[in-house]
């Protein structure tokens, strides 16, 4: 993930995004902000985001609008989201959210300290996930090098299970085995 990637927070409402930068500042990451949907987007777009907390209530363009966008664009839908709402969650809204892979829902107010630990392991969580499909294209990029360089390429591993011995019949005990053999 590159440096400059940050942990976004949504919200039409100035004090709740003060209130969110407050309590996510003490683990030390880049904290950005956005005041509606389509600025959101702009921002994921740009590849600057690593995690997302989204109201879901905004005018304009709602949070699970922006979601259902993130996951339908190959760059932005393994993008941790976390859900905010003051309204209560109802059954729609969780079914939906969960169904669009929302990491999880969290009632304004909400709890710092709850907050900072999830966001300190969805963060974390995604950052390891993307250095490692990093190190995965690097590796693959080395191995094909490497063969495509071979004058010439060594034979394969003989699979595992060559080397396995055949199983007995069912029902057939080793004094059984040894008529057989004889």
């Amino acid at each position: 993930m590159p440096s400059d990637t940050r942990i976004l927070i949504v919200d039409d409402h100035e004090d709740t995004l003060y209130a969110l930068e407050s309590a996510l500042a003490p683990l030390g990451y880049q904290l950005g902000r956005a005041t509606s949907g389509d600025e959101a987007l702009k921002q994921v777009l740009r590849g600057q985001v690593g995690l997302l907390l989204l109201d879901v209530r905004m005018p304009g363009v709602s949070g699970l609008e922006v979601v259902r966008y993130m996951r339908r664009v190959e760059q932005t839908q393994h993008i941790p989201v976390i859900l905010l709402t003051g309204f209560g969650a109802d059954h729609e809204l969780t079914t939906t959210a969960f169904a669009l892979g929302v990491a999880d829902l969290v009632l304004k107010p909400v709890d710092p300290w709850a907050l900072r630990t999830k966001v300190r392991y969805l963060y974390d969580a995604h950052r390891r996930h993307l250095a490692l499909e990093r190190e995965v294209r690097r590796l693959r990029a080395l191995t094909g090098e490497h063969t495509e360089t071979a004058a010439h390429p060594r034979p394969g591993l003989p699979h595992p299970d060559a080397r396995v011995p055949t199983q007995r019949p069912m029902g057939a005990h080793a004094g059984e085995l040894e008529k057989d053999r004889t």
